[in-house]
């Protein structure tokens, strides 16, 4: 009896999708959708060969110190997309950045071949800035052409087309890693950067560049977002929310690649390794999102949506602790990645949907761009003083620091979603 009530579900939200959206907007879902395909695509590469240059170079051990540069490369490019944003408008921005990130990626690949070791540090923390960056705005958008019934009903799918890329991107560095070697996989990423562009502009064509205020014009109220994301008590909410998740994907990252060095020492194989976790990771997130996230948004309130996952991350941090392995290891980073791509990232765009323009393309970059990886970077910076302090941190340190923190996780969200359902109430009168 449930299936079939399932599959009816089903059926009729694609139904209903295909009533409520204009064509004009399904032109630019697909090609907006396509564009973060081809971006995750590249990443895949980047991700998986700068972990491993990395840990080749420095020692997995050595992770932290890279994220703890992570931050300050972040809002220098935060704040050079804030200028262009004031300068030139939000179409012109996504292409110039993702050519931008095209180049700067050449360049690591140029130096590494060369034998300079340092441009495997410099990969590693540019590929933590230049996809969020990216991302972002292609969020940004979404947010601001859509209704917040369209958004119950496109976050889903758009986030599942996006991660077939993904999917495609981990399945070939697992095959390729070992036969072209780990460097050359970088030209991929550069060169997925380049539809990227060309798509988030046919995107914005489609579904029209969103206007400021006359008040916002030109970044009046500052050109990075920090003024507006200090004014509102909500916009602070929801940087505490991403802050505590991220504390969380640091030590589950951090303790995931301690253990892939441990068993796996060979470059490429290594490489390889993480090419095929990922790749697997977002295939599984594609199923979420095309599956559970339409029907999610759709019958169960935001609230127990968001206090969910991080129930979810405590036990299977638990059992990591309880059980240290590979296999543990991967299992807690993949479900937490699985989760993040999907699930709570469709839900946590809801959030911005009532806000402003400055709100939208600005406060939210600083929220989830430089937000995101600060909260990540200064969580590695606590733990090189920590192991200052102490000398080596237990592995299982990092499974119960974040059994900790989604404890903390928890009612931060169910708040946010309280707040946000008067917002939208509010809209609504």
């Amino acid at each position: 009896m449930f299936p079939r009530r399932l599959i009816s579900d089903f059926l009729r939200l694609i139904s209903d999708f295909f009533s409520i959206f204009p064509r004009r907007l399904i032109f630019a879902a697909i090609a907006i959708s396509s564009a973060a395909a081809f971006v995750l695509f590249g990443y895949e590469f980047i991700r998986s060969v700068s972990s491993s240059l990395f840990i080749d170079a420095y020692g997995a051990g050595n992770l932290s110190r890279g994220m703890v540069a992570v931050p300050p490369s972040v809002f220098v490019l935060l704040y050079g997309y804030g200028r262009l944003l004031s300068w030139q408008g939000a179409t012109r921005a996504l292409a110039i950045t993702s050519i931008f990130s095209a180049a700067l990626i050449l360049w690591s690949y140029t130096a590494l071949i060369r034998g300079m070791d340092f441009a495997a540090a410099v990969i590693y923390v540019f590929r933590e800035a230049y996809i969020v960056i990216i991302i972002e705005q292609f969020w940004s958008f979404v947010n601001s052409v859509l209704t917040t019934e369209q958004a119950k009903r496109i976050n889903g799918p758009f986030c599942a087309v996006a991660s077939m890329g993904s999917f495609a991107g981990g399945m070939l560095v697992s095959k390729w890693a070992t036969v072209l070697g780990s460097e050359a996989l970088l030209l991929f990423t550069a060169a997925s950067l380049l539809p990227t562009a060309v798509l988030g502009i046919i995107a914005y064509k489609f579904g029209g560049e969103p206007k400021p205020s006359k008040e916002e014009t030109g970044g009046r109220l500052g050109h990075v977002g920090v003024k507006t994301l200090f004014r509102s008590k909500y916009l602070i909410f929801l940087g505490l929310l991403v802050i505590s998740t991220q504390v969380v994907s640091t030590v589950l990252d951090l303790r995931f690649n301690g253990l892939a060095e441990i068993e796996i020492s060979d470059k490429d194989v290594r490489t390889g390794f993480f090419g095929g976790v990922y790749g697997k990771l977002g295939l599984a997130s594609g199923i979420l999102q095309l599956v559970v996230v339409p029907l999610a948004l759709r019958f169960v309130a935001l609230r127990y949506i968001h206090l969910s996952i991080p129930i979810v991350h405590f036990f299977s941090s638990l059992v990591l602790t309880i059980s240290p392995s590979l296999r543990t290891g991967t299992a807690a980073y993949t479900i937490f990645k699985a989760l993040d791509y999907s699930i709570f990232r469709a839900g946590k765009e809801l959030f911005y949907m009532p806000l402003s323009y400055d709100s939208r393309y600005r406060a939210k970059q600083v929220i989830d761009s430089f937000g995101y990886r600060s909260s990540k970077g200064g969580s590695a910076g606590v733990i090189e003083l920590v192991k200052l302090r102490v000398g080596t941190i237990v592995g299982t340190g990092y499974a119960i620091t974040a059994m900790v923190v989604t404890v903390l996780w928890a009612p931060i969200a169910f708040g946010l979603a309280l707040m946000y359902r008067k917002l939208e109430k509010t809209e609504t009168n």
